[in-house]
C-alpha cells in the first residue's frame, strides 16, 4: 500500500461545542480528530465536486432535451457555434 505524504495542513477557528461534536463523532469511529476531519471532508468534497460536473433533468426536461436534439429542422445558433469553438480551441 502505498504511503501518501501529508505535507499540507488547512487550520480553521470554530466554536467550541463544534469541536466537541468533532471530537465526539471521531471516538465513535475510533479515529483520531484529524483522520475524522480529513477523511469528512475529502468526502464531502468529493461529492460536491461530482455534482457540480453533473446536470440532472427530470424525465420531462431530459425528453424534452432530447426531442430537441433530434428535431430534423434543428440547426446550431451563433451562440451554439462559438461554444463549439471554444471548446475545440481549448481541447484540441
Amino acid at each position: 500500500m502505498a504511503t501518501t505524504k501529508n505535507d499540507a495542513r488547512i487550520n480553521v477557528r470554530l466554536a467550541s461545542e463544534l469541536k466537541q461534536v468533532i471530537e465526539e463523532a471521531a471516538t465513535a469511529l475510533g479515529q483520531t480528530v484529524s483522520e475524522f476531519t480529513v477523511s469528512t471532508v475529502v468526502r464531502e468534497a468529493r461529492q460536491v465536486i461530482q455534482e457540480a460536473q453533473f446536470t440532472r433533468l427530470s424525465t420531462r426536461d431530459r425528453d424534452a432535451f432530447l426531442g430537441a436534439l433530434r428535431a430534423a429542422d434543428a440547426k446550431p445558433n451563433d451562440a451554439l457555434k462559438a461554444a463549439a469553438r471554444r471548446y475545440k480551441k481549448r481541447v484540441g
